[in-house]
């Protein structure tokens, strides 16, 4: 083999050589591309799951004790109503009992505000909001507007910004 033909076989094995090295890089280059891709997507999951779980974590903390806070709703009407059931001429003679059931009721009505418990207390007169009151029944009142609260059965609640349980109320169906 003459030297001039010992170059050209350098040559041609040095090209190819090359054009491996180049495939191999650019196959290096496709798999980094893909490596970080798959990274920056389980990096982007991993970032919501924690964000998720923060806010469940979080709504588990204020609605939690929904059940339990629903369950109390009844004890409060009862310490109510026993309150509006006495008669006064009774008072006189009941009035520490009276007392004893006020300070329980009071101390209720702290506990559950404590836990974010806020009461509906609609008056007579206000306008109807379906986000926060129950109709109970709907009658003709003159001197109302169609839609005005005209009787108040009993107190709605609220748990943060859920509602708990809505103001139970009679609407006018009066004209305006």
């Amino acid at each position: 083999m003459s030297q001039d033909e010992a170059a050209s076989t350098d040559v041609k094995l040095e090209d190819f050589e090359m054009d491996a090295t180049i495939d191999e890089m650019e196959a290096l280059r496709a798999e980094r591309d893909e490596m970080r891709d798959k990274f920056m997507r389980v990096l982007a999951e991993a970032e919501n799951s924690r964000k998720r779980a923060e806010r469940d974590r979080k709504e588990a903390e204020m609605y939690g004790g929904t059940r339990l806070a629903r369950d109390l709703l009844p004890v409060h009407d009862n310490l109510s109503r026993a309150l509006q059931a006495i008669p006064e001429e009774s008072r006189a003679t009941s009035a520490a009992l009276i007392e004893g059931v006020e300070l329980t009721l009071r101390e209720l009505t702290n506990v559950m505000t404590r836990h974010g418990i806020t009461m509906i207390s609609p008056a007579i007169g206000d306008m109807f909001d379906p986000q926060l009151h129950q109709a109970m029944f709907e009658a003709p009142m003159p001197g109302t507007k169609a839609g005005q609260i005209i009787q108040v059965m009993t107190e709605g609640f609220l748990l943060h910004d859920r509602l708990l349980r809505p103001a139970q109320v009679g609407v006018s169906s009066t004209p305006g």
